[in-house]
């Protein structure tokens, strides 16, 4: 029984979330409260929860205090559930920072938290936090390996979900200039993916970082980051350059970006210079891709079960034989660093 705790100054919301966790019988609302302080009287009869379901802005004490005391503390896995991150707030890319492992909007409209996929999804992350677990963060910055300029055929596909804004930004903190082009999709809601491509953009001196846009040429030492709303492919455009191309169309793999979109596009347009990376995550998106980049005699990896925040999605490609071997944060960023 997953066992979880919501924290959220409005009592709609609360109730909300009450009536969609309250579907699956392998989740126990064990208390709620309407700010973290109120919580934590709550919590001396309770006890901890397994999971909390988190607002930023609240009385008393916000969340991202909460985040940081709980860091220090006890860390417990926590998806915010905020409408603040609808404008792509860096309150929420602060959230990460501090240890949530997910993020979900709020609705616009409350007949939209009724819908079967919104409620999917919920419960989807919730299971995948309940399974998070707490990996520190590879943070070298002095890789012995200094890349020259080079022109390398390769282009690099990297797939994650629940845990990968941790670990992409451990891995592309560490590379040295001009690697392969990367194009990747993480699960994340439209709107804060443009925040999250600024944050690394910042963080990271050696990459230009962006969120992937039409007709935008690959090039290398470039990262180009899938639109939350949109899943990203990858083209040879009118002049035979490799370029990105962004699709509206509905879910694939229950996720809109996906992974196997990206991956699936790569097998058939770069083919055997694909170099894939499958990372945390809860499910099965990318295993498919996977399959069509191997087939394609691409190189395909995915990241191990102990480097992993939630070793669901590798996990799943691994034991389908789609993985053609398994590499933790260290081992990802030398590959990339060393690759010709």
């Amino acid at each position: 029984m997953i066992k979880v705790f919501i924290i959220d100054d409005s009592m709609l919301i609360r109730n909300i979330v009450n009536k969609v966790l309250k579907e699956n019988k392998h989740i126990e609302i064990i208390g709620e409260a309407p700010n973290p302080i109120d919580a934590m009287k709550i919590f001396q009869k309770t006890g901890l929860p397994d999971v909390f379901i988190l607002d930023i802005e609240m009385p008393k004490m916000d969340g991202i205090s909460f985040l940081k005391k709980l860091k220090d503390e006890r860390p417990i896995p926590t998806i915010i559930f905020s409408s603040i991150v609808n404008e792509g707030s860096s309150k929420a890319m602060e959230a990460f920072q501090y240890g949530a492992c997910d993020v979900i909007l709020k609705p616009q409209k409350l007949n939209d938290a009724l819908t079967n996929d919104f409620k999917e999804d919920f419960i989807s992350k919730v299971r995948a936090a309940s399974r998070s677990k707490s990996v520190l963060s590879f943070d070298e910055n002095d890789s012995k390996y200094k890349r020259t300029e080079n022109n390398s055929d390769k282009i690099i596909a990297i797939g994650a979900s629940t845990g990968g804004v941790q670990t992409i930004e451990s891995i592309v903190k560490n590379l040295q200039p001009f690697h392969p082009p990367i194009l990747i999709t993480q699960h994340m809601p439209a709107g804060f993916t443009y925040s999250f491509a600024s944050r690394l953009n910042k963080v990271c001196n050696n990459s230009t970082i962006k969120e992937a846009q039409e007709d935008d040429i690959l090039e290398s030492g470039h990262i180009y980051i899938a639109p939350g709303d949109l899943h990203l492919e990858v083209k040879l455009n009118n002049d035979n350059n490799y370029a990105c191309t962004l699709k509206n169309y509905p879910k694939v793999s229950n996720h809109k970006p996906s992974v196997d979109v990206l991956f699936k596009s790569m097998s058939k347009i770069v083919s055997f210079n694909t170099v894939a990376f499958l990372l945390t995550g809860m499910g099965k998106d990318g295993a498919q891709g996977l399959k069509l980049i191997k087939e394609a005699n691409g190189m395909t990896y995915g990241q191990d079960e102990t480097s992993s925040i939630v070793y669901g999605m590798p996990k799943v490609a691994f034991e389908q034989g789609f993985v053609q071997k398994q590499v933790n944060v260290s081992e990802i960023i030398t590959l990339i660093n060393e690759m010709e």
